[in-house]
C-alpha cells in the first residue's frame, strides 16, 4: 500500500513529487510503530464506493492464526463484506481489500480491530485497535450553478441552517471569501462586479451539489473595520440543505479548515 502510493512517479530532475500530488495523502496510518501488528490503509474514493486497501505486518516472531481485519461504519456508510481472516507469518504482511458503500454526503467515520490468535498460546484472543478514517466530504461535493430565484427558493424550502462564525486570522475580505470556496468546493453566485471595491462590507451567496443530488446552499456575511488596517475578518457564514448531515457537515468542514493557519490564496 505504503509502497504503491510512494511509487507515484518523481517529480522534475527525479526529486519527489509534493505531498498533494501523491497518494500518499490518501495513506491513514491505523497503528502504532511499537503495536506487534503495523497496519495502515490507502483510502481510494470512486463515487458511490470506498475502496480501502489496508496494508498488516506482523512485527512479531509469532505465526499469528485467524488474523482478521474487523471494520464498523459510522454515518451513511456500509461494509459490503467483511474480510476474510489470514495466517501471518513471522515479520510477514498482506494486503487486505474492504469495500464500503456511501450514500449520502454525511461526515462517515470508519473504525475497527485487528483480532488475531498466536500460534501455540493458551491465551484470548490478541486485539489491536484502529484508528479511525474520516470520509472527507468533500470528495462528494462538487461546484454547481443556479438563478437568484432558484437560490431564493431553495433557501426558503430548505428546513436545516447551520450557522458558522468566522475565526480567521485573514484579514482581507476577498482573500477570505477564495479561502471559503476553496475549501468547501462551492461556487460564488454573486457577480464579480457586485464585490469589488472596499466598504467594509461582503454578502455573497455560494451554492453546490453533492454527487447523491444533494443542494448545499450558504451565504456569507463579513466585514472588516476600516480604521484597524490589522484586524481580522469577522463575521458568519449560513448553511442552509434539505438535509441535517449536509448542513452539518458542510459547517464541520469549515470549522476544520479554521483551525488550521490560514494563508492568501494568490489570483
Amino acid at each position: 500500500s505504503l509502497s504503491q502510493a510512494v511509487a507515484g512517479g518523481g517529480g522534475l530532475g527525479g526529486a519527489p513529487p509534493p505531498l498533494a500530488g501523491t497518494k500518499l495523502n490518501k495513506v491513514t496510518q491505523l497503528t502504532g510503530f511499537s503495536d506487534p501488528v503495523y497496519a495502515e490503509a490507502y483510502v481510494h474514493v470512486n463515487q458511490y464506493d470506498i475502496v480501502l486497501d489496508v496494508l498488516i505486518v506482523n512485527q512479531t516472531a509469532d505465526t499469528l492464526q485467524n488474523c482478521t481485519l474487523e471494520l464498523a461504519t459510522l454515518g451513511d456508510l456500509k461494509l459490503v463484506e467483511k474480510p476474510q481472516p489470514v495466517v501471518l507469518a513471522p515479520h510477514d504482511f498482506c494486503n487486505i481489500k474492504a469495500n464500503v458503500k456511501v450514500a449520502s454526503t454525511e461526515n462517515g467515520i470508519i473504525f475497527g480491530n485487528i483480532v488475531y490468535d498466536v500460534s501455540g498460546a493458551a491465551s484470548d484472543r490478541n486485539v489491536v485497535v484502529l484508528n479511525d478514517i474520516h470520509i472527507d466530504i468533500m470528495d462528494y461535493i462538487v461546484p454547481a450553478s443556479c438563478t437568484d430565484t432558484e437560490f431564493r427558493q431553495m433557501w426558503a424550502e430548505f428546513e436545516w441552517e447551520n450557522k458558522v462564525s468566522v475565526n480567521t486570522n485573514l484579514t482581507d475580505l476577498h482573500e477570505y471569501l477564495k479561502h471559503l470556496l476553496a475549501s468547501t468546493n462551492m461556487k460564488c453566485l454573486t457577480p464579480e462586479k457586485a464585490l469589488c471595491g472596499q466598504c467594509g462590507f461582503m454578502a455573497a451567496n455560494m451554492y453546490a451539489r453533492s454527487i447523491f443530488g444533494e443542494d448545499a446552499l450558504a451565504n456569507l456575511s463579513i466585514e472588516k473595520p476600516f480604521n484597524k488596517p490589522d484586524a481580522p475578518v469577522t463575521g458568519h457564514i449560513r448553511i442552509r440543505a434539505k438535509s441535517q448531515g449536509m448542513a452539518l457537515s458542510l459547517g464541520d468542514k469549515i470549522n476544520m479548515t479554521q483551525k488550521r493557519p490560514q494563508k492568501a490564496i494568490g489570483a
